[in-house]
């Protein structure tokens, strides 16, 4: 190898170290902080990922399934500080412990709704360069947490402006024996009206189209499908504009991974109209 081969090939490698550091650093900042709930008396673990660039970013408010904590997103899509940062948004995600996001009439310990709606968006809000507005906020979930993210947008449309659920347990009355739902709400024999009340399919009759931007998706082999598709039909007897994909898949982390991308784009559209 002559000197000015060498010298070329040095150079090309050094350049290359430099492009993939670049690539490495261009990534959010993840933060795990306790947040204060007055209405629960405790403090509740929640993760914060942040775009490493310097400015005000809407907020995605991401919530977890049955049997999962605050770092369940970042473990099933550790990609999301990097996402952060090319799409410039805040990724928010509390820990719900299993509580359906419901203000629970049987546990004052789980006030969950009014955690997310009020407590949690407000330390967010004081502590992170936000753009404090329900058209700059979105909040989405899987499973029980596509259940939670629906019932709580719905009840608080003032405070986000677009909702969505991926494989979302939308229609918990055919479950009354899952998921310790009763431990919030009661046995569903004794307290059929309570439950009635606490499913988010319930919830459609208090919408009026364009109160919110909804994205609905559920795989085919998930045993949510049926209740998603009825609430996808009671959406549109209600004339309420939503999207709803359906596609192969089941109640699975690999399904959640590829689906959230698509959630992610519909709130990013979402956020670009304001």
């Amino acid at each position: 190898m002559n000197a000015k081969h060498y010298l070329l090939t040095r150079k090309s490698l050094l350049l290359g170290f430099m492009l993939l550091c670049a690539v490495i650093a261009k990534a959010g900042r993840v933060d795990t902080v306790m947040v204060k709930s007055l209405s629960m008396n405790k403090d509740v673990q929640v993760v914060v990922v942040t775009p490493e660039k310097k400015g005000n970013y809407p907020v995605i408010y991401l919530l977890h399934g049955y049997g999962g904590n605050a770092k369940s997103w970042i473990e099933l899509k550790p990609e999301l500080p990097r996402i952060a940062d090319r799409d410039g948004i805040i990724f928010v995600c509390p820990d719900g412990k299993n509580s359906w996001y419901w203000d629970s009439p049987k546990n004052p310990q789980y006030r969950y709704e009014t955690f997310v709606s009020k407590e949690l968006i407000d330390y967010i809000d004081k502590n992170y360069p936000t753009v404090a507005d329900r058209k700059a906020r979105a909040i989405a979930g899987l499973s029980m947490g596509g259940h939670g993210a629906m019932w709580i947008s719905f009840r608080h449309k003032d405070m986000f402006g677009a909702a969505g659920s991926t494989s979302g347990g939308v229609d918990i009355r055919p479950f009354p024996n899952n998921w310790e739902m009763s431990m919030q709400l009661g046995k569903e024999a004794d307290n059929r009206e309570v439950w009635e009340n606490h499913t988010v399919i319930n919830q459609i009759d208090h919408l009026k189209n364009g109160d919110l931007a909804i994205i609905v998706d559920c795989g085919y082999k998930d045993f949510f499908f049926e209740v998603n598709n009825k609430f996808h039909e009671k959406l549109l007897e209600y004339k309420i504009d939503h999207d709803f994909i359906v596609r192969p898949g089941a109640h699975t982390g690999e399904y959640w991974k590829n689906s959230i991308d698509y959630q992610i784009l519909f709130f990013k559209n979402f956020f670009n109209r304001r």
